[in-house]
């Protein structure tokens, strides 16, 4: 039997820890020096050791389209990784005195397995074009109660954060898609006026509306009412984040130091409160979803 459940489907099943061997696990590699993280997607080649090889596509600023092995920092997940798996992860990239690179592969995310070998305890919903979402509620930065409702006859785009995130191409790329977002429709008055932005956190009981508010500002770029016009910050009740996630097919499980390993989702609603798009990487483009809602708001 396992130990502690290595994933947790949500269509895509996140990495949170590790089955019994019958062999002692590796230990987990530590990058040495200032690392740079790219994401990655791929499909597993092949298994061997302490490392997996990819066949991955291009890693904008690292490297183009290739196959290529690479080493997981945490070894002990090995066993739980299959040819023909689809993943998404992290790489970890150190540069030597030489200037040679070292990469280990982390917080690994398989989207898709080739053999299912076990029941998920969860099922997520993995957001399609024309599902009805639900009307979830939500404490938005000045402490009042929204509900997704409120917004039809808007076009919506919903992504998904928490503001303690650490790296640089996850939440923080997120929300500064949503400033390039929010800057360009405010060029279109009357897009402007059929539109709006709602960036939701996962981590509740941190992100309190204070601590969005002090959030949302520093992306807005503005101070008071004004500042969330066109832009909302909101959190749901704890009772109601797994419903949340689950539709959205958020997947989150603890990470060190009070972090949080998770997947990314934003999603594009349309005036009727139907599903256009999803987006659930981070290498869609602002200006691609800017044409998007253009449509949408016809």
């Amino acid at each position: 039997m396992p130990q502690k459940l290595l994933l947790a489907l949500c269509f895509t099943l996140l990495l949170a820890g590790c089955r019994q061997s019958k062999s002692t696990p590796a230990a987990t590699v530590a990058p040495s020096g200032p690392v740079t993280t790219y994401p990655i997607r791929a499909r597993i080649v092949s298994v061997k050791d302490a490392s997996v090889l990819l066949d991955h596509e291009a890693i904008p600023g690292f490297m183009e389209a290739m196959t290529m092995s690479y080493k997981l920092k945490d070894p002990s997940i090995i066993s739980e990784l299959h040819p023909g798996d689809r993943i998404t992860g992290t790489l970890l990239v150190t540069k030597d005195a030489d200037g040679f690179n070292t990469v280990l592969l982390d917080k690994i995310v398989v989207i898709a397995q080739a053999k299912p070998d076990y029941k998920p305890a969860v099922q997520y919903h993995v957001p399609q074009a024309g599902d009805s979402v639900p009307d979830f509620k939500l404490v938005n930065q000045s402490a009042r109660t929204l509900q997704l409702s409120q917004f039809q006859g808007k076009v919506l785009l919903v992504t998904f954060i928490y503001t303690r995130c650490p790296l640089a191409e996850f939440c923080p790329r997120m929300s500064q898609n949503f400033v390039e977002i929010d800057q360009a429709l405010s060029a279109d008055p009357a897009l402007y006026a059929h539109t709006h932005l709602l960036s939701i956190s996962f981590d509740p009981s941190y992100d309190t509306p204070q601590v969005l508010r002090t959030y949302g500002e520093s992306y807005t770029h503005k101070r008071g009412p004004q500042a969330f016009q066109h832009w909302d910050f909101a959190a749901p009740q704890q009772d109601d984040l797994a419903a949340l996630t689950q539709f959205f097919n958020v997947g989150i499980t603890p990470g060190e130091s009070k972090t949080l390993n998770h997947s990314l989702s934003t999603v594009l609603i349309g005036k009727d409160g139907r599903i256009v798009a999803w987006y659930p990487n981070n290498d869609w483009k602002p200006a691609d979803v800017v044409t998007q809602i253009r449509q949408s708001a016809a």
